[in-house]
Parts: structure tokens; C-alpha cells; sequence
């Protein structure tokens, strides 16, 4: 077994409003981390991207043509060695994995960590947010001021939060990591490694990941 997480991640920091996005059809929520029926079958791109209806902000759809289309949401085959519920982030491949049954997962594309900030091993969702507020790191004010020192005192909710309308929050027994899987105002960057740490995914992707796992879902990232 892997070992326990250690690494602190942090999130990124906002540099475009976000567009609308749609939600795929009506989510399936995991119970628990072994007890999860498999994913739902998946729609057409155009319909699993355009925009979110019924949110609190603006969530807009994404112009497909900053993503390359191997990132789009889709059903594939599950990573072996996997309990169903379990996610499985592939740093490496910029892939992140939903384990269904019968040898089957929810693949989505995702944005990582810079070199050297990139979080590996397990941890465990204690806490999910809609709309999340975010927060820099008093070392991330600290390495870049102009960036990040007027949001010293955090940023609410809403469609230019980097954290995007969905945030799930990766503890260490009950130590937080600060490692966070959200959404992005930054599409064109999913695929890349770019952020301050963090798992970022396209807004309609973490608004669907987010109602099909449950606190207590396992969280296993390589790369």
C-alpha cells in the first residue's frame, strides 16, 4: 500500500472569469467507498459542457476548443487494484479515475501541481463546499505579494474563486492537507501542470465528481 499523505498542496490563483457550464443529467451519488453502483453512462461533450442552470453564479459553458478532447469526461477502463468508490489521480497522465463496478471508471482530465508541489499518496473527503472560500496560504502571500496579498483575508465564493463552484477537501486522519480537488475559471488549463498544488477539473466535471462521492471516499494519488 502506498504510503500516508504528507505533502501540503495549495490552490491556484485566478486569472479568468469562468464561463457557464451543465451539469451531465442527474448524478449518481456514492454511498460509500465499497458499496457504489458503476457510473452512469455519459453523454455527448456539447451537452456534458454547456452551461449549469439553477447555481447562485454564473457557470458558463466551456469553449470546447481549449481542451484537448482526450480530457473530456468519459467512461474507460478502471485502474487496476481499486475498491469501487475509490478516486485515483494520475499526476503523470493528468487523469483523474471514479472506480466503478465491473472494471469500469469516470475518467476526467485534470490540471496538477507545479514540479516540486504535487501531493502523492492517500487521503480521505471530509468536507465538501459548494462555492467554496478561498483562502491563499500565509507562504504563498509570502512568496508572491502582488499576487496573492490582497486576497490575504480570503475570497468568497462566486465566478472569479479559483476554487470554481465545487471544492472537496483531502484530510489525513484528521489533519487537513490543504490539498483540495476542485473546479477552475482556467480551462484551457486542464492537462497542464500548472497550479499552486491542487486538483483542478473543468466546473461541469467536479459539480458531477462532487454529487457522486460521499465523505469518507478514498483518494489515492500518483504520479
Amino acid at each position: 500500500m502506498a504510503p500516508t499523505p504528507r505533502t501540503v498542496l495549495l490552490p491556484a490563483m485566478p486569472e479568468r472569469l469562468s464561463r457557464r457550464l451543465f451539469v451531465l443529467g442527474a448524478p449518481l451519488a456514492l454511498a460509500a467507498c465499497v458499496t457504489n453502483p458503476p457510473p452512469a453512462p455519459l453523454s455527448q461533450s456539447a451537452l456534458m459542457y454547456g452551461p449549469v442552470d439553477g447555481e447562485p453564479f454564473p457557470v458558463d459553458g466551456v469553449d470546447l476548443s481549449e481542451v484537448d478532447p482526450r480530457f473530456l469526461r468519459q467512461e474507460v477502463p478502471a485502474p487496476p487494484g481499486f475498491a469501487p468508490g475509490t478516486i485515483v489521480v494520475d499526476i503523470n497522465e493528468r487523469f483523474l479515475y471514479l472506480v466503478g463496478r465491473d472494471g469500469k471508471a469516470i475518467r476526467y482530465g485534470v490540471g496538477v501541481g507545479k514540479q516540486g508541489y504535487s501531493f502523492k499518496g492517500w487521503a480521505t473527503i471530509k468536507r465538501k463546499e459548494k462555492w467554496p472560500h478561498w483562502t491563499p496560504t500565509a507562504n504563498m502571500v509570502k512568496l508572491q505579494p502582488t499576487r496573492y496579498g490582497p486576497y490575504a483575508a480570503g475570497l468568497p465564493g462566486g465566478e472569479t474563486n479559483p476554487l470554481g463552484p465545487r471544492a472537496l477537501y483531502l484530510y489525513d486522519g484528521d489533519r487537513d492537507t490543504l490539498f483540495r480537488i476542485h473546479g477552475t475559471i482556467e480551462p484551457w488549463s486542464i492537462g497542464q501542470q500548472v497550479s499552486s498544488g491542487c486538483i483542478r477539473l473543468l466546473n461541469q466535471d467536479i459539480i458531477d465528481l462532487y454529487e457522486r462521492v460521499s465523505l469518507g471516499t478514498r483518494v489515492y494519488v500518483k504520479g
